[in-house]
């Protein structure tokens, strides 16, 4: 059983930055790979970026790339979202979550942390 919990989420202003967290605990190394998606209100749950662990693999979204970095901490079990230039858009609960597979699909990731508010003011 892995326990994943979010942190770093709140409310700033359109070009600002934010950095979010994703701590791990339980059964982490049968669950390598670590991901973030957002969903914003009214829309489905959408992928983010995605990380592996040992050979450092990283992937993000179109509407993310260039302005979000995905890095992690395997000493801290911790997965960050570093968040910048942020738009309206990317308003939504940002979500941590674990797989055995390198997958950029949710269904995939079978582990999920509680999400974390992230509101970016026009």
């Amino acid at each position: 059983q892995v326990q994943l919990v979010e942190s770093g989420g709140g409310l700033v202003q359109a070009g600002d930055s934010l950095r979010l967290s994703c701590t791990a605990s339980g059964g982490t190394s049968s669950r390598s790979v670590r991901g973030w998606f957002r969903q914003a209100p009214g829309k489905e749950r959408e992928f983010v970026a995605a990380i592996t662990s040992s050979i450092i693999i990283t992937t993000y979204s179109d509407s993310v790339k260039g302005r979000f970095t995905i890095s992690r901490d395997n000493a801290k079990n911790t997965v960050y979202l570093q968040m910048t230039s942020l738009k309206p858009e990317d308003t939504a609960v940002y979500y941590c979550a674990a797989s055995a597979l390198w997958s950029v699909r949710e269904g995939t990731y079978d582990y999920w942390g509680q999400g974390t508010q992230v509101t970016v003011s026009s």
